[in-house]
């Protein structure tokens, strides 16, 4: 899997981008390549759609993404689906834990309380605010001159705060909120539920979870009672069980949808752990 942030951040003559401490926001046509990639992102980031569709793939549900739409993508990975029939040009904004909670505690009215489990994909009224904000940006893209960093700050601060704003975001808020109330506990076990399943390192889960490797794998043995490996394996296996069995995939899908690296890396540790093959299941 690629990592979208550091993609971006890393390309800046193909990625149109601007930038303030480690919150970034890009606008680029994206290159249609494949037909499915795998991407992640240790930062939460907010998506306008400019022009054409892609479908995100998350471990709880596909979202379809159009002309106009407005979502923030939890941090965390997903699979996008690329269609080569229309051009994609997009504006991704990154957003790190640590900047929109100093900027909501700035806000005199509190948020709502959390009060649900939130989609990966989380809807946002795309109203004439949000609109105006987007397209208030595009001017600072083509100049040759890149804004004063602190007239970016305020700009970015200004899109949290127009969100926090508008009661039509009670999901949005509910999850704003859970960042400043949530415990680091909370957050790892949201972590590895939301994203088992996909092909990520240990390094990328503490990456998601902003720790360090170390102090990642030593608070997941104290929540889990086990090592992250075997706690990945075990879910990846269980999961792979319910594709085949319940949802009828073939062994290549069970394998690729449930996070292995290969068919028949999971073909050998599906009869290590169940003592049968995959295929040997789908005969019977």
């Amino acid at each position: 899997m690629f990592s979208l942030y550091d993609d971006i951040k890393q390309n800046p003559v193909y990625f149109r981008q601007l930038s303030c401490g480690d919150a970034l926001i890009s606008k680029y046509d994206c290159p249609l390549e494949t037909k499915f990639a795998d991407a992640w992102s240790h930062f939460n980031y907010i998506i306008y759609v400019i022009e054409g569709r892609k479908i995100w793939h998350t471990a709880h549900g596909s979202y379809d993404l159009t002309k106009d739409k407005c979502v923030l993508v939890r941090k965390g990975a997903a699979i996008v689906e690329q269609f080569f029939d229309t051009r994609f040009c997009l504006v991704m904004f990154f957003l790190p834990d640590d900047f929109i909670r100093e900027v909501l505690k700035s806000r005199k009215t509190p948020l709502y309380k959390p009060g649900k489990k939130f989609d990966p994909i989380i809807p946002i009224d795309n109203n004439a605010s949000v609109s105006a904000f987007f397209h208030s940006m595009m001017p600072h893209f083509s100049g040759d001159k890149k804004p004063d960093p602190s007239l970016l700050e305020l700009k970015f601060r200004e899109l949290i705060l127009t969100l926090a704003e508008n009661p039509n975001n009670a999901e949005l808020l509910s999850y704003f909120s859970s960042l400043l109330n949530e415990p680091h506990s909370v957050s790892l076990q949201t972590i590895m539920e939301d994203n088992f399943c996909f092909n990520l390192k240990l390094e990328e889960f503490a990456r998601l979870s902003n720790r360090s490797l170390s102090a990642f794998k030593r608070d997941f043995q104290k929540i889990f009672g086990t090592t992250p490996g075997k706690w990945l394996m075990e879910k990846r296996l269980n999961h792979s069980m319910h594709l085949l069995t319940n949802q009828k995939k073939t062994v290549s899908e069970a394998a690729f949808e449930a996070g292995f690296e290969s068919p028949s890396h999971f073909s050998r540790a599906f009869r290590n752990y169940f003592g049968y093959s995959p295929a040997m299941l789908k005969q019977r």
